[in-house]
């Protein structure tokens, strides 16, 4: 079974020669103890286009030292990563194959290189002798596996903070280090200096991204971000980490708006299947996402109540039914990224990028030509709203709102992808949506709610307990969507003076 581990540390630039300071001396270190030298010896595994790397991602499978096993680690930050460890076996562990599945797809995973270092291993210790950090000095061996022959050595320093530590602390030792001499590493992991190093030599011409100039450059540059983000959250929504459905879910539905939006730069025979399958992952990803805001919003009203109106064992029958209704669902998610039809979807997005369904008008400049498909999905947005509140208050126009918030998100999703054209009309244009898809979010949510809580009043009334707090909470819900209809006119007013229609020239 798989752990995760907060990894934070820097390295630096030493020789044999190099003499570490005394770093009793550096603030909040008591004591500092020598723990010897560990042989450590991995392989590192990557497809053989290094797709892994390239992400700076880094698999391995190490003997050696206390931590012997498979490791698998995510960038976070400058130097800070997710390591995720797995025990040493023979084959690379399913729940961290299923973490690179995104990016390897079914191509086979093969060692690139093969690290063995001698660790001489430091602790920093705090007053109390509790660790505060791990220095150690690695003198490293790098052979090339697969992609080259050549093999290199170096000598490194490395600075692990411990758990829960302080990350003043790196900055302290870090001072100290600098005044012994002692830089940091160029490399950001041992892995990219063996790549970089012991790579054919031969010239390269360093490539650089052209940037955008015409319609279609604006519009693959949007998609391209929004396939780079779904590939990248795919990991994150296996580890359930906070907020990654969400952010993938949104990454799916922006890039299924751009397609829709921008049909007279893409062509919509080879977009619109891509659009259905993207519809089907949302919908997929929607089903956990959904039930975590119903129940967030669900406690925080019954949070917000007196002691004294909570009438009956209310908070245990929410728990109840919560824990019914979200049973499996995380497993749910995990197999739809496992199956057959998500890889095929993948493949897919991969395939239209390196062949682009461009048409005649993706050569156009991109100002007016994004200009006028945003203003389009602005005029459907606006004859849905006007639309909805043709409707009386009531069930028909509760669902109108619902068909006018779809039609602000994607009108707020062109916009984006416009803004690097457009500038500040677009911008503004963003902002404002952004603000009419919150109003209709929020009376959207309420509608949930309040088809939620009848149940939950229908069940506690069935078992012979008070529906008064349930009754109470639907009320609330409702004067929430009625307040929400009355702003939405003058949300939506400011929206609507917004200044792409001038940029198309409509």
């Amino acid at each position: 079974m798989a752990d995760s581990k907060r990894e934070i540390e820097r390295k630096y630039e030493a020789t044999d020669a190099t003499r570490l300071p005394d770093l009793s001396r550096v603030a909040g270190v008591a004591s500092v103890d020598h723990h010897g030298v560990s042989e450590l010896d991995a392989v590192y595994y990557d497809t053989e286009d290094l797709r892994l790397a390239a992400d700076s991602l880094t698999l391995r499978r190490r003997t050696g030292g206390s931590d012997a096993g498979w490791h698998l680690k995510f960038p976070v930050a400058s130097g800070i990563r997710d390591e995720i460890r797995a025990p040493l076996s023979d084959t690379l562990p399913p729940d961290l194959a299923g973490l690179v599945r995104s990016r390897v797809r079914d191509t086979a995973l093969v060692p690139v290189v093969r690290l063995r270092s001698a660790r001489d291993v430091h602790l920093l210790n705090g007053p109390d002798g509790e660790p505060l950090a791990e220095l150690s000095v690695d003198a490293v061996r790098a052979e090339r596996l697969h992609g080259g022959s050549r093999s290199t050595a170096w000598t490194e320093i490395e600075v692990e903070l411990a758990d829960d530590g302080d990350p003043a602390l790196l900055d302290a030792v870090e001072r100290r280090l600098r005044k012994a001499g002692i830089r940091p590493s160029a490399a950001p992991s041992k892995l990219s200096r063996a790549l970089a190093e012991t790579s054919p030599k031969r010239k390269r011409q360093r490539e650089h991204a052209a940037p955008p100039h015409t319609a279609g450059d604006h519009v693959l540059a949007y998609v391209r971000h929004q396939i780079t983000a779904i590939v990248a959250l795919d990991p994150a929504v296996r580890r359930g980490l906070p907020d990654s459905v969400h952010r993938m879910r949104v990454a799916t539905r922006r890039l299924r708006s751009a397609l829709r939006t921008y049909r007279k730069v893409l062509d919509r025979t080879v977009t619109d299947p891509v659009g259905e399958e993207l519809k089907w992952l949302a919908a997929e990803l929607g089903v956990d996402r959904d039930q975590e805001v119903l129940d967030a919003r669900l406690r925080t009203r019954l949070d917000g109540l007196p002691r004294t109106l909570v009438l009956g064992p209310v908070r245990a029958r929410l728990r109840i039914w919560s824990t019914a209704r979200r049973s499996g669902s995380r497993r749910r998610t995990v197999a739809v990224l496992d199956g057959a039809r998500y890889l095929t979807l993948l493949h897919t997005l991969d395939a239209l990028l390196a062949d682009p369904p461009l048409l005649p008008a993706s050569a156009a400049p991109p100002g007016k030509a994004l200009a006028r498909a945003a203003y389009k999905d602005h005029k459907r947005l606006a004859t849905r709203l006007a639309h909805a509140l043709e409707h009386p208050p009531g069930p028909d126009r509760d669902t109108a709102l619902h068909d006018a918030r779809k039609a602000a998100k994607r009108a707020r999703y062109a916009a984006e992808a416009a803004r690097p054209a457009l500038g500040r009309p677009a911008r503004r244009a963003v902002k404002r949506l952004k603000a009419v898809q919150g109003v209709l979010g929020d009376h959207q949510d309420s509608v949930v709610a309040r088809e939620a809580l009848r149940a939950l009043a229908v069940q506690a009334h069935a078992a012979g307990e008070s529906s008064f707090t349930w009754g109470l909470l639907y009320g609330q819900e409702e004067a929430t969507a009625a307040a929400r209809e009355r702003e939405l006119p003058g949300v939506w007013a400011r929206a609507s003076r917004a200044e792409i229609r001038a940029a198309s020239g409509s």
